[in-house]
């Protein structure tokens, strides 16, 4: 990252370093992926994660994986850092997504109500190698083509965009100011423009649609969909085993216990807000609360929905506490920063995005089992939209890629050393093709692990019932 050690050089000296990368990392180097000899079975690095989860829910994590080999792939980030350990580094590094496949780019609101696109997902956020993130979102959009039918010359397309993108916006952040490169920002209104002038009146109207729709996913449609009244009180409606209220889980004194435990984790979390949302937070009082299963890679992490009323009914806050692990990029870089896990998620994301969710923190809670787990805290459906991949056209993917492209070079040039990223990658494509050619090798090698899975759920080594 940009430090002490390259913060105060001089344009031209961070320029030389990257350029000197090229004299060890080849930027053609980057094509390469050959698994490691001692590569670990990727069945067993999925048990590792799973045996800190909750039990019940681990079949429901590789059901979900298992349904094509795009879904597999989000859920094996993990997987894919052991082997990005493996390939070439320019030891240029920035704050890394660490997740960064396609569907975690998507709409959000910023805290001043404009509809934004950026990085949505942070767990596996850390320092380290920029080409990793550009790998993964590179190989994600190889596996979503091959899982559209989309020919290689296609896939090879949308990736070049993507990465180009990549390589030309670094190159625009490299020549400006620190203060202009920070307060850089992708509206959802850029982003119909990008998509109106590269695409045709199908991809247009899809685009329009899905603007409007994210600006109607906000906190009181969430409610409405959400909850339910129960004699008169408003209670989270369950729907098990993915949505499963705290009163179903428990017996009453477990239930007592764990609701007052999660009310000092929102009241204590608070502490990392700033004054101004504390004050705002201050205001609302909990009043129920319960279990949810998040995405693909996250099933199993301890996830809470938590419902929040204000004046009255019709003023509600609902929040998101989920667990924090380890993130799985620091067996290869080393350990965060950040003794907390949660804070080492909410610290990336803000680093990382243009405008983050006003109430995002954290916090450390104890179980009902007695371990101290780390979580962090946000709104939950805030104006969010996300892309449907499986219905992307080639043409629209490939336009898709270059906001994602960009998007990315955005967030490492808030952190990373942008002027000497820019030089290495150079004005020409050797770069993009090498990643490209990396992409492809890496998507055969995912569908290796997805087939791997598959074996394993068949002999029974792992299950895929809920109970």
């Amino acid at each position: 990252m940009t430090g002490s050690r390259t913060a105060h050089l001089t344009p031209q000296e961070r320029a030389a370093r990257g350029r000197a990368a090229r004299g060890f990392v080849p930027r053609s180097a980057h094509a390469e992926f050959t698994p490691q000899p001692d590569r670990a079975d990727p069945v067993d690095v999925l048990e590792a994660q799973s045996a800190a989860r909750v039990p019940e829910l681990v079949p429901v994590r590789y059901a979900r994986m298992l349904e094509s080999p795009f879904r597999f792939y989000r859920g094996a980030a993990s997987i894919m850092a052991g082997d990005l350990a493996g390939t070439p580094s320019t030891g240029i590094e920035a704050q890394l997504c660490g997740d960064a496949h396609l569907l975690n780019f998507r709409l959000l609101a910023s805290p001043e109500r404009h509809l934004m696109f950026d990085i949505n997902d942070f767990d596996e956020t850390l320092p380290g190698p920029w080409e990793w993130d550009v790998k993964r979102l590179a190989a994600s959009l190889v596996i979503a083509g091959r899982n559209n039918g989309f020919a290689e010359a296609e896939r090879a397309t949308v990736v070049h965009g993507a990465v180009r993108a990549y390589r030309e916006w670094t190159a625009r952040f490299a020549g400006m100011r620190h203060l202009d490169v920070w307060y850089t920002k992708i509206e959802a209104d850029d982003l119909y423009r990008a998509l109106r002038d590269g695409g045709n009146r199908v991809l247009r109207t899809r685009t329009a649609r899905a603007l409007a729709k994210a600006r109607t996913r906000d906190h009181l449609h969430a409610f409405e969909k959400l909850t339910h009244l129960v004699k008169g009180e408003r209670r989270i409606t369950p729907d098990p085993p993915l949505i499963v209220p705290v009163g179903d889980l428990l017996p009453d004194v477990e239930r007592d216990q764990l609701e007052e435990q999660m009310r000092d984790l929102i009241e204590r979390y608070g502490e990392s807000l700033p004054s101004d949302r504390r004050a705002l937070l201050d205001q609302f009082r909990l009043v129920d609360m319960a279990r949810k299963v998040v995405g693909v890679g996250s099933v199993g992490t301890r996830c809470w929905i938590i419902l929040m009323l204000g004046r009255d009914e019709q003023d509600p806050l609902l929040l998101q506490a989920k667990e924090a692990e380890t993130s799985a990029l620091s067996a290869y870089t080393g350990p965060s920063a950040y003794e907390n896990q949660g804070e080492r998620v909410v610290s990336g994301q803000r680093l990382m995005q243009a405008t983050s969710d006003a109430l995002l923190g954290w916090e450390r809670a104890e179980g009902i089992d007695g371990r101290q787990r780390d979580f962090y805290v946000r709104q939950l459906h805030d104006w969010k939209g996300i892309a449907a991949a499986d219905t992307m056209s080639p043409r629209g993917m490939r336009i898709f890629s270059q906001v994602c492209g960009a998007t990315l070079a955005r967030a490492h040039a808030r952190s990373g050393d942008r002027i000497a990223i820019a030089a290495y990658l150079g004005r020409g494509d050797i770069f993009d093709r090498a990643v490209a050619k990396f992409a492809e090798a890496y998507a055969d090698q995912n569908e290796d692990d997805f087939r791997a899975l598959g074996r394993a759920a068949r002999a029974g080594r792992v299950r895929t019932d809920a109970l």
